[in-house]
């Protein structure tokens, strides 16, 4: 870290450091480097006010004032980015900064990423990456799905074989965040096909603008494009971006993995409060508009109002069950297989979610503006309500389905017995394979 890097912290740094110091430092930082409309907007009500006076573009412009301060990851060490704060004292600045709606850029790398480098990365590997992480200066992606491996991930086919002391990459992955925007992406590949699926795989950082990767968007049901297609024909990452040990990346991946589940486990999750759609306080507002419009099954309709409670009171208790699940990250660990518990409710909790704001809207829900005059774009108009729904569909699906995410919690938190597998400990190379 360079002195003026060092300079910009937003606080004292170190394990020693008091919640109450350091939020008085920050309340300091604040008053010094968050903009003055910004900061009237949260005082005046929270992060409504702020997103209507602040564009992403002015926040992305800003953001490496945020990434210099040592507030995106301030558990971790002052080197790599962070402050080295106790958990404690992070929940206790995170609860002061929540008003001002500063959201972290870098998710991917934040969420994916530094867990398999904090559990299973060399210092020299922790030293080059984590810092650009926290400070947003490189976008990640993941590069683990396939065509033909999605629920049964460990089934993949991308090879890599070492030449030299650099690995060539061929084969395709499906469903990737961010791999047109991604400067670099943590990615799985089979590099010894002779032995059982689980093992002969090797975790990779691989520079995505390369020669031999191409990506192509994959436009869904909503008309936006998050998802994209990449294929690597002879594409290069050097043995000194390799994670952990040759043939042992489906333990790292575990680190990843993790982390995923729990950055898409809803509300309180530390990543993403959901995927696609309102929260349950926005069915609160709809309700109240449709009694205003003099429309039936509004907020002054009983069932309308339990239905909403029910929803809210469990978008809380899915916030607190996060909490305690992201106490686990203290020191730097890995969320651990806990984190499925708050994939499955949260998917399925999202959803409902959805379908209840889908509903307050009617007859709008159904049509709008411009949906039937141009069919092949029916999405140009498409009320956000309606939008949330349609991406809510892949909660279940993304980030490792329902049905995988229970077989975690089954064997790794109950302790039941695996299912039984036919092939379990045959070579790869003689799996059946779509």
């Amino acid at each position: 870290m360079t002195e003026q890097q060092r300079a910009s912290l937003a606080g004292p740094a170190g394990p020693d450091v008091r919640p109450e110091q350091a939020v008085e430092a920050v309340r300091a930082w604040i008053e010094a480097h968050v903009p003055a409309p910004w900061r009237e907007a949260a005082e005046r009500g929270g992060p409504r006010e702020v997103r209507a006076v602040r564009t992403p573009e002015e926040y992305r412009s800003w953001y490496p004032v945020f990434g210099a301060s040592g507030l995106v990851a301030p558990t971790w060490n002052v080197e790599h980015g962070g402050l080295g704060w106790k958990r404690p004292v992070a929940a206790a600045v995170e609860r002061l900064l929540r008003p001002y709606h500063l959201p972290r850029l870098n998710p991917l790398g934040l969420n994916l990423v530094a867990p398999a480098l904090y559990a299973h990365g060399r210092p020299e590997q922790r030293d080059r990456f984590l810092g650009p992480i926290a400070r947003g200066e490189e976008v990640w992606c993941q590069l683990f799905s396939e065509p033909g491996s999605g629920s049964d991930l460990a089934s993949l086919s991308t090879r890599a074989e070492l030449d030299g002391d650099t690995w060539v990459v061929t084969g395709q992955k499906v469903w990737t965040t961010w791999a047109d925007r991604a400067d670099f992406g943590v990615l799985l590949a089979r590099t010894d096909p002779d032995l059982p699926k689980h093992q002969g795989i090797s975790y990779l950082l691989i520079e995505m603008r390369q020669p031999g990767i191409e990506v192509r968007p994959l436009p869904h049901i909503g008309g936006e494009t998050e998802f994209f297609e990449v294929f690597f024909d002879g594409a290069r990452v050097p043995d000194s971006h390799r994670i952990g040990e040759a043939g042992n990346g489906w333990r790292v991946a575990q680190a990843t993995l993790s982390g995923e589940r729990q950055m898409v486990s809803g509300s309180g999750s530390g990543g993403v409060d959901r995927i696609g759609g309102v929260s349950a306080s926005h069915l609160v507002r709809l309700a109240r508009r449709r009694t205003e419009a003099g429309l039936p099954g509004g907020w002054d309709h009983p069932a309308t109002r339990e239905r909403i409670v029910w929803l809210w009171c469990e978008e809380r208790t899915r916030a607190w069950t996060n909490q305690r699940i992201r106490d686990r990250l203290a020191g730097n660990l890995p969320p651990g297989p806990e984190s499925s518990i708050g994939k499955v409710h949260g998917s399925e909790l999202n959803q409902r979610i959805q379908e209840m704001a889908a509903d307050l809207l009617g007859g709008d829900a159904v049509a709008w503006p411009g949906s039937a005059s141009t069919p092949g774009e029916y999405w140009d108009g498409m009320p956000a309500e309606v939008r949330g729904l349609l991406r809510s569909r892949a909660n279940t699906i993304e980030g490792g389905t329902t049905e995988v995410n229970k077989n975690v919690i089954a064997e790794r938190v109950l302790g039941l017995p695996k299912d039984f597998d036919p092939y379990r400990g045959r070579p790869w190379r003689e799996l059946p394979r779509s």
